[in-house]
């Protein structure tokens, strides 16, 4: 099956810098009875709307498609609701110290690419931001697996797997498809001895 192809992206940065962000601050427990990713986006980080300065309550950044992070973001229980909330919100990549692993698998499953860079680097980064909020444009590259802002670069690591189910657009299902022919070639190379008899 195919899936949304992501070789990189290009956005200007909205940055939430709390660490240890759990899955059900990015997403309360109460959202989680819809198996529908409709509507979503509007619980991403609910009970943090209204708080002063908080980046999503600003429409202005509305559009933006990488988030910065701060460490250990996703961690707390495993639920794919998280990913899917900051997908509907319209993130395509996050950037960050470093992401609980269940997060981090459950966001590359669903196409959201989980970029985790150096402290000091992420340091250089926020403070770049920090400096230019309106006008700095990150990257964040799958296919050369780098983070990319004015005046720098960072790598990341990705799962070579995963990474390029997300490069070439298919699912883990569209993968196996993919290898019908390599499969049949194979099958059809076994000797009769020694092929699967079905029981009787």
């Amino acid at each position: 099956m195919t899936a949304p192809r992501f070789t990189h992206v290009t956005s200007k940065a909205i940055a939430i810098l709390d660490a240890d962000v759990d899955t059900d601050q990015i997403v309360p427990a109460r959202f989680l009875k819809t198996t529908s990713k409709d509507g979503l986006a509007a619980a991403l980080f609910h009970d943090w709307r209204g708080r002063p300065g908080f980046p999503l309550d600003d429409a202005r950044l509305a559009g933006r498609r990488v988030l910065v992070a701060g460490p250990n973001f996703g961690c707390g229980s495993s639920r794919e609701h998280a990913p899917w909330a900051l997908l509907a919100w319209g993130f395509s990549a996050i950037v960050a110290p470093s992401f609980a692993d269940i997060f981090r698998s459950n966001a590359l499953g669903n196409g959201l690419v989980t970029a985790a860079i150096a402290p000091d680097a992420h340091a250089a980064l926020v403070a770049a931001l920090a400096a230019d909020p309106d006008g700095a444009e990150v990257t964040v590259d799958l296919v050369g697996l780098e983070v990319r802002w004015p005046g720098a670069t960072a790598r990341f690591a990705v799962d070579p797997f995963r990474r390029q189910l997300l490069v070439d657009g298919v699912d883990e299902l569209g993968y196996l498809m993919s290898l019908e022919t390599a499969i049949a070639r194979h099958e059809a190379a076994i000797p009769p001895e020694r092929r699967f008899a079905p029981a009787s």
